[in-house]
């Protein structure tokens, strides 16, 4: 059974076609730098590795090049799109509603258009992918699997927020948490390596957006981000934690309007607006070349991720291993040893040469003094979207 995958981050769209249950890959590629000149589509097959650049606004443009390249005579995979069976969609947001793998339905997609309002970087994009998909695959069976499935597991004692009880009961205000697909798939990946009987983990998962999960026998009890993708971690374009008084002072005495403060915190904000850059291998280039801004922005960056560390290994009473996964988390090796700088109190001993090495597979870039395991493990949401589509339509 052929099955492709459409993962639409808030800049990005990676996807995977592949022959399950085999797992057999047939093919994988990234859009990435949506919204901007320069975008690039990767397309990888067994006998091709090609890089393109366009002008790509939307995620609609992005998705429509990439079945493009999927039916190419020369270098596609299909000869018609009826050979795709199922498409399995990564979605955000699914607040209270949805806790399982789902079959898409009319009732269903309004309910991601109804998130919309939660996850607005994430949730309209998803949401264009699977009407595209719609369109172009009218044969295939659509399924999403949700961010927010993997954290409901998460106690109210860490999921509530201080404020009156109805807003919880009656509108579903709480942490919900994302990026459940990578977390899931990463941790028991780390479990599996460590072998141990009970484990405490905490999962870093570091691209243009951020979230940090607290584990624990591979359930999940704490999330950085809450009741939508915002706080937490400095993200690409998010500020993460702030102080809400912040917005009302904005509102107020500098004549923003909630609009511009929205925009301002979700698209302004974050490693772009300390730096002017949002990617991160830009900023680091400058750091490199002694921009200040640069410099104390990835530093502000890794402290932020070391406050979660800490606060995880405190509410877990214990950590056994720490794991750096996605973009970021996997690639950055100045952004790994600056987190994992001064935290010899926990136990954590980075090697430096470990870390300096590049490698696509699990590894450990800990000492052998470490009392806690430093692991980076390249994170595959695709792989598990695909198995959970694949066992939810069999």
């Amino acid at each position: 059974m052929k099955i492709l995958i459409i993962n639409s981050g808030s800049s990005s769209i990676k996807f995977q076609l592949m022959d399950m249950p085999s797992e057999t890959l047939i093919c994988s590629g990234l859009v990435e730098r949506i919204g901007y000149k320069n975008a690039t589509i990767n397309y990888k097959t067994n006998g091709n590795n090609l890089e393109q650049t366009h002008t790509i606004e939307s995620h609609k443009q992005g998705l429509k090049r990439v079945v493009a390249l999927l039916l190419d005579p020369e270098i596609g995979v299909i000869a018609h799109t009826n050979e795709i069976e199922v498409v399995g969609h990564r979605v955000v947001h699914g607040g209270n509603s949805f806790s399982d793998t789902t079959l898409i339905t009319s009732e269903v997609k309004e309910k991601i258009q109804e998130y919309a309002a939660l996850a607005p970087l994430h949730n309209p994009g998803n949401l264009e992918g699977i009407l595209v998909s719609e369109e172009i695959f009218p044969l295939a069976k659509q399924v999403v699997v949700f961010d927010t499935a993997f954290h409901q597991t998460i106690p109210e004692k860490a999921k509530r927020y201080a404020i009156p009880m109805s807003l919880y009961e009656e509108h579903g205000i709480q942490v919900y948490g994302f990026h459940g697909t990578s977390h899931q798939y990463v941790s028991e990946k780390a479990i599996a390596y460590l072998g141990l009987d009970s484990s405490k983990i905490i999962t870093i998962h570091l691209g243009n957006g951020c979230s940090m999960t607290a584990i624990v026998d591979g359930i999940s009890v704490d999330h950085s981000l809450g009741f939508t993708p915002s706080n937490g971690l400095i993200m690409g374009t998010r500020s993460g934690d702030i102080d809400h008084a912040i917005i009302f002072h904005l509102v107020n005495n500098l004549d923003y309007s909630l609009d511009d403060v929205k925009t301002l915190l979700t698209n302004q904000s974050g490693m772009l607006g300390l730096t002017g850059y949002m990617d991160l291998r830009d900023i680091q280039a400058e750091a490199e070349n002694g921009n200040k801004d640069c410099q104390l922005a990835l530093t502000m960056n890794t402290y932020r991720i070391k406050k979660y560390i800490g606060s995880y290994a405190a509410a877990m009473n214990g950590l056994d291993a720490i794991v750096f996964t996605a973009g970021i988390g996997e690639n950055s090796n100045l952004i790994r040893r600056l987190v994992c700088e001064d935290l010899e109190i926990f136990g954590i001993h980075l090697d430096n040469n470990k870390n300096d090495k590049r490698s696509g597979d699990l590894r450990e870039i800990n000492t052998t003094a470490s009392k806690v395991k430093i692991l980076v493990i390249p994170t595959n949401e695709e792989l598990e979207i695909a198995k959970q589509a694949f066992e939810l339509v069999n």
